[in-house]
């Protein structure tokens, strides 16, 4: 689509942020990095266990400004956006070192800055500010639907939507989709049936018995104050992709509709937000795609496609700095590594290095530098080698969180049990390849072709020599090391 007068008016905008961000960053160096992941991936206890590791002392041997003890202190300061919530780390330590409970998920934009004094490899006092943006993954699988109308929109949704196992779960909004005439007169009660039975299958589809990851629009499942607006109130027409609505249409009322959802929800994100971004981790809860299957896996592969061809991405450079700010470095980081014995750590890796391989690519080529981690931001298990008959099976010690079950065992959330969590495949193209590729994979090594993992709670801590409890983790320094090692060179 040629860029509009809208278009350029938003470029405008960027540009005269991006100059005002620069002359700030001149006098105070700060790195301003995006937390985002779809749904039960982590970002909360990502955050927190980042925060509290660098402000009260965590265990980092690859993250070498840390260990080298270059990092002299680091300490929370009043975040800079007034208009965007704080991100309520205290309340977040609290759940998982009082409480032992997950804190709960956001579900909206929020903002930390964390300040970090530190020497120069070259014996230089210097200080880092680092501003963390948390937002909900949902809400970056919206950015293409701005280069998009809503015909392409539409032709692409049901097109999804008729595909397997979506279309079982699309099957009441089908039907009623099926008594709409698109080229009717606008239709207030119609639309608002609409828009509530979509809503249910995109709800549907995010169901952890499915883990669909592409559904968009993101706001539709987290609408906060816009619930039962316009811009929240549409849904796909099954109408031609190159077509145009007659005025006065439902067809024309669903138009305006989603266009003003782009310019209420979309746009002011993208401008006030995503574009000025520096370093970005996405986190993936690849697990949970491995316990609804092959069609799952898919599904995370082509949405995290659209999230990688979402950003700004290239080399850091002075004119882009001033005009056309880019992020330079992205992280894709599978989460809930601790539910997997280390020795498949890595080949959870290989899994996600699969998934973006296309799409990383691109990006590489543009500049910017590309990593996949397996981690665990709090490590809520434990390894040990279990009996079984005659075999000793390399498995994982926590406790199950309360509810859980298992073998028809409904557990209390104090009673530690060991389980094997099965192996992950050496190469990881197999699990893309259909059906066939999960059987024999199995969390209780039995050879069915269900791969299911149990919820933990967070562990019993231990204390540091002054009392502090130390979070422990899997991989988290890595992430850090990679995300802003360079910047405190």
């Amino acid at each position: 689509m040629p860029p509009t007068f809208q278009d350029i008016l938003e470029e405008a905008r960027l540009s005269a942020r991006a100059l005002l961000d620069y002359g700030e960053h001149l006098f105070n160096p700060t790195v301003r990095l995006g937390v985002t992941g779809l749904s039960r991936a982590g970002k909360t206890v990502f955050i927190t266990a980042l925060v509290h590791g660098l402000i009260r002392g965590g265990r980092f041997p690859v993250f070498e400004p840390y260990a080298s003890g270059r990092i002299a202190r680091a300490r929370l300061e009043p975040q800079p956006d007034d208009a965007v919530p704080r991100f309520a780390y205290e309340d977040h330590v609290r759940a998982l070192t009082e409480e032992r409970r997950w804190p709960n998920s956001t579900v909206d934009i929020s903002e930390l800055r964390l300040v970090i004094d530190y020497q120069r490899q070259n014996g230089a006092d210097r200080t880092l500010t680092l501003d963390i943006v948390d937002y909900p993954g949902e809400w970056l699988l919206d950015l293409p639907l701005l280069d998009k109308t809503y015909e392409q929109w539409s032709a692409e949704s049901l097109a999804l939507s008729r595909e397997k196992p979506r279309a079982h779960l699309a099957a009441a909004w089908h039907a009623a989709l099926a008594g709409l005439d698109a080229e009717g007169r606008e239709d207030e009660q119609a639309t608002l049936a609409a828009a509530k039975l979509f809503t249910d299958y995109l709800r549907a589809c995010r169901d952890e018995r499915f883990a669909m990851s592409l559904l968009p629009p993101g706001r539709f499942l987290m609408p906060g104050n816009l619930a039962g607006s316009p811009a929240l109130t549409f849904a796909p027409l099954d109408v031609p992709a190159d077509g145009t609505a007659p005025s006065g249409s439902l067809w024309a009322m669903m138009v305006r509709r989603y266009e003003a959802y782009k310019d209420i929800v979309v746009r002011p994100f993208f401008r006030d937000h995503f574009a000025r971004l520096d370093r970005q981790i996405v986190l993936v809860d690849a697990l949970s795609a491995f316990n609804s299957g092959p069609e799952a896996l898919h599904d995370l592969e082509a949405a995290l496609a659209g999230i990688l061809d979402c950003f700004r991405v290239g080399r850091s450079s002075f004119l882009a700095n001033l005009f056309r700010p880019r992020i330079d470095r992205i992280l894709f980081a599978a989460t809930k590594a601790d539910h997997l014995h280390h020795q498949s750590h890595d080949r959870l890796e290989a899994v996600l290095r699969r998934a973006v391989a296309s799409a990383a690519g691109r990006a590489e080529a543009s500049g910017a530098a590309i990593d996949v981690v397996a981690l665990a931001a709090v490590r809520a298990t434990r390894e040990a080698m279990v009996a079984r008959g005659r075999d000793r099976l390399p498995s994982i010690l926590g406790t199950p969180a309360p509810g859980e079950t298992a073998g028809g065992e409904a557990f209390d959330g104090n009673t530690e049990v060991a389980t094997f969590p099965g192996d992950l495949p050496a190469d990881a193209g197999t699990l893309f390849g259909g059906e066939d590729a999960f059987r024999g994979l199995s969390s209780t090594g039995a050879g069915e072709s269900d791969f299911r993992f149990l919820r933990f709670r967070p562990p019993a801590l231990e204390r540091d020599g002054d009392g502090e409890p130390v979070l422990p983790h899997i991989r988290l320094d890595r992430a850090l090391q990679f995300l802003i090692g360079d910047r405190l060179q």
